[in-house]
């Protein structure tokens, strides 16, 4: 009876050990997928943040010289939750500034964006970040599937005016694709959004 007793408590035993183990091998490998996961999604973000500024035009590291928006910013960029400026530096001066925006009335949802504007005001480049739009029809305001997002570079609320800030059929002059125009709509409008947010705040962003 003594034995198996003796059995029972050196069963369970090596069975609480093995969970211990089991548990810490489990953690390690989440915390080191997790690891992975983060550093290809910060990669992947560096290349897209790069997309919008010319080659050669700043000389800085923009994940490092990054400004966290306050709340109220942010929502005005169409952010539900914290958003980020990086700021990129040429010889130590702020040149441009990328901005994390979101338009929220795409035609299948928000639509991530990250715009740059130089210090001038005029824009240099747009990208979209994430996008849920429908394959074939509204997704051509994705760089990888269309050249549509690059009409924005080199605009400015000075050029075009303010007022045409629109899609050509709303009477602006950014070009759609017929039978999609929403998600079209909706980017030009956060873009515009971001410009008139880096005119109020130049001063602040450009120090």
């Amino acid at each position: 009876m003594k034995a198996m007793i003796s059995n029972g408590v050196r069963g369970a035993g090596i069975l609480a050990a093995f969970t211990v183990v089991f548990t810490a091998l489990m953690a390690g490998a989440y915390s080191l997928t997790r690891e992975i996961v983060l550093k290809n999604e910060e990669q992947a973000r560096t290349q897209l943040i790069a997309q919008t500024l010319p080659a050669g035009s700043y000389d800085n590291n923009l994940l490092a010289d990054t400004r966290l928006l306050s709340a109220e910013d942010s929502r005005r960029l169409g952010n539900d939750k914290p958003a980020s400026i990086y700021l990129a530096k040429k010889g130590g001066k702020t040149v441009a500034a990328v901005l994390e925006a979101v338009a929220p009335d795409g035609y299948a949802g928000k639509i991530q964006l990250l715009v740059a504007v130089a210090a001038n005001g005029n824009v240099l480049g747009v990208r979209v970040v994430t996008q849920q739009e429908t394959p074939g029809l509204g997704d051509y305001i994705d760089a990888a599937k269309s050249n549509w997002i690059r009409q924005f570079e080199g605009k400015s609320l000075a050029s075009p005016e303010v007022e045409r800030w629109k899609v050509r059929k709303d009477g602006g002059v950014f070009d759609s694709n017929a039978g999609a125009t929403i998600s079209p709509r909706a980017v030009v409008g956060a873009v515009k959004r971001t410009l008139e947010y880096v005119v109020v705040n130049r001063t602040t962003i450009f120090e």
